[in-house]
């Protein structure tokens, strides 16, 4: 394997990604501007856009310096969400702008600040000399979008190539308050679903002669609501149901509607999968109209299922290196939402470890500049240690 002497300043690759206007699924020049810095360490750069029929064009990067065994993958996204009211930003939202030791910009701290943290990690880790293994970077740049044309299918197509990665650290802004607070081990799956209580339409002074779906569906909701599905585990808070929407298509007065709907949304722990939730909503729905009468259907779709990747070496070298570089020891967590660890983990053991949430997807998006020299220092002692 070549050694490199040069190392990249964070702070800069960090700035230069923010300057890319990459919001999904526009690439927008960040994966360009990562790839040159990644060729200049020795990676051997593919670049894999996909597309599938009704979603977005995606063009990812998948970076792999060394062939040899064990395998440490780098995880993240380029892409970012839309700046919102511009005018509301006190700073260029892609100008990555510093004012008083903080990196403004929309994706610096989701993630591009981590992506330049680990970057600039592994020129410091290649100017030392060389290693035996092997270091990637998975990126994509449909995160923040529908993930169809993303990480799953850049996983898919390291498999049909026989790749096999050992490890893998996403870099997802997992600090609820300050940089080491806080590892994620896992994650809550998470699955959605759409009501529609059917009935018959009629007038309201006749309603003998019509049948109203609303009642029912009030009744569905009341269920489901009710329903604690657990009181949480070792490592998972408890799930919960929430109902995010209640739909009535009915601007008469005196209309009895024909049809009422509603949407929720299930975060689940690793008690659950989705078709024994689906099964377990059937339960509640069917009940309802048992009582009640009526029909009703049910659509449920999962984006992900929960996850756990059980504390061990990967997660001890990633504490151990943030104890070092800043003296605090993070709780490992599975709180929050979904991200593509959710994909990841069919491949491989991962974790995920970046900078503070506290300001990703708002506006005036920033990141401390300590915080990335920090990250850049940690991700650096957990490839040494990985490595050693």
């Amino acid at each position: 394997m070549p050694t490199k002497t040069n190392t990249l300043d964070p702070i800069a690759l960090a700035a230069e990604l923010i300057r890319c206007p990459s919001v999904t699924p526009e690439e927008g020049g960040a994966l360009d501007a990562l790839e040159t810095c990644l060729r200049g360490l020795g990676f051997t750069c593919t670049r894999l856009p996909f597309s599938e029929e009704g979603t977005p064009d995606v063009d990812n990067l998948y970076a792999r310096l060394g062939t040899e065994a064990p395998h440490f993958c780098f995880a993240g996204h380029t892409d970012v969400v839309p700046v919102g009211d511009a005018d509301a930003w006190s700073v260029d939202p892609f100008g990555a702008e510093i004012k008083d030791g903080i990196l403004f910009g929309r994706g610096a701290t989701d993630m591009k600040g981590a992506i330049a943290a680990f970057a600039a990690a592994v020129s410091r880790v290649t100017a030392k000399g060389s290693f035996k293994g092997s270091i990637s970077f998975l990126i994509t740049g449909d995160e923040e979008g529908p993930a169809l044309n993303g990480t799953i299918k850049v996983l898919e197509w390291l498999a049909d190539k026989g790749e096999v990665i050992d490890d893998c650290l996403v870099g997802e802004p997992t600090n609820p308050q300050a940089l080491g607070d806080m590892i994620k081990i896992g994650r809550r799956g998470s699955t959605n679903g759409w009501i529609t209580a059917k009935g018959a339409q009629g007038h309201v002074a006749y309603p003998h002669l019509a049948d109203n779906p609303v009642p029912r569906l009030v009744a569905m909701l009341d269920r489901l609501a009710g329903d604690s599905l657990d009181e949480g585990t070792e490592h998972f808070q408890p799930s919960n149901l929430e109902i995010t929407q209640i739909t009535v298509d009915n601007e008469a007065t005196n209309v009895i509607p024909a049809e009422a709907r509603a949407r929720f949304n299930i975060r689940f722990n690793d008690l659950h999968t989705p078709a024994a939730l689906e099964a377990r909503v059937r339960t509640h729905l069917d009940a309802v109209t048992k009582e009640k009468g009526g029909a009703y259907d049910l659509k449920m779709i999962a984006s992900g299922d929960a996850f756990l990747t059980a504390p061990g070496r990967l997660s001890t070298l990633i504490s151990d290196a943030v104890a070092k570089a800043i003296g605090r020891t993070p709780e490992l967590s599975t709180t929050g939402g979904t991200s593509d660890a959710r994909f990841i983990k069919n491949y491989t053991r991962v974790v995920e470890f970046g900078l503070v949430s506290q300001s990703m997807h708002k506006v005036d998006e920033h990141a401390r500049v300590d915080d990335i020299i920090a990250l850049t220092d940690i991700y650096e002692t957990v490839l040494t240690g990985y490595f050693s």
